[in-house]
């Protein structure tokens, strides 16, 4: 399996600050709102839920106790609790949120990974505007797809996924032969993104057809290909040109696509 660690950066002129940033809220709000994952009332007030964002009603749910059939233990599932702002804005809150250090982890390396080189391209502004208008595509993906298939609209969903998955939608399209450095067993090897991203969009369609099936492992993989397509999509409307020649006062002079 293929796991990116690096990117070729060597025309990046600006320093990713927004890139940095968002990343930093995600682990300062994953570390002392939601406790390192333990504080699973923050979590389950401000995460996406399918149901409210549907009817625009704040839903309260007692916590139930299941019991795992394979391993014969039983454990507690909390229940939804109270959203003290507007359940639309859980769209936004959710963004900023994850259900384990491995979940924000891998998200935090691929936003580390990507982010900067299409901030360098948009520039801050555009590429935050970019990232969170992807991330509200994506949830609202996940809320319909929830519709759609009939699944339970009172799970809810976290996660940077969703906006991280524009962010590689945009860095496809506009860097499809950039040289990424991956994993490949014990051997780091380079080779362009088409094939890096090709091959993670790939398995998010395969499976999500296998949640369509039934066999959900608890991904939100509709948000993924929902967030990626809206990246791959919009990132032509918010492109302000490829950096290409350096003058004396150090300013960058761009050039805009086709010119």
């Amino acid at each position: 399996m293929l796991f990116p660690i690096s990117d070729d950066n060597s025309d990046r002129h600006i320093t990713p600050y927004i890139t940095w940033a968002l990343i930093a809220v995600n682990i300062l709000v994953f570390v002392f709102l939601q406790g390192l994952g333990e504080n699973a009332a923050f979590t389950y007030a401000f995460s996406t839920v399918p149901g409210e964002i549907l009817s625009n009603n704040d839903i309260i749910t007692n916590s139930k106790i299941v019991r795992d059939s394979a391993s014969g233990q039983s454990f507690e599932i909390p229940g939804l609790q109270m959203t003290p702002i507007p359940v639309y804005l859980t769209i936004i809150t959710s963004m900023f949120m994850h259900g384990s250090i491995g979940h924000i982890a891998g998200n935090m390396l691929y936003l580390w990974i990507f982010g900067d080189n299409l901030e360098n391209r948009l520039g801050h502004s555009r590429y935050l505007f970019f990232y969170l208008l992807c991330g509200v595509i994506a949830s609202l993906s996940h809320v319909i797809f929830t519709q759609i298939i009939g699944t339970d609209p009172l799970i809810p969903s976290l996660g940077a996924s969703g906006a991280i998955s524009g962010v590689l939608g945009g860095y496809l399209l506009l860097y499809p032969t950039r040289r990424v450095n991956a994993l490949l067993g014990w051997v780091i090897v380079s080779i362009p993104s088409w094939i890096t991203l090709g091959l993670w969009i790939l398995l998010q369609l395969v499976s999500g057809f296998g949640a369509i099936s039934g066999e959900s492992d608890g991904v939100a993989y509709a948000a993924h290909i929902g967030g990626f397509a809206a990246g791959f999509l919009l990132v032509k409307l918010f492109d302000r040109g490829e950096p290409i020649t350096p003058v004396h006062n150090k300013q960058w002079i761009t050039r805009r696509p086709g010119r």
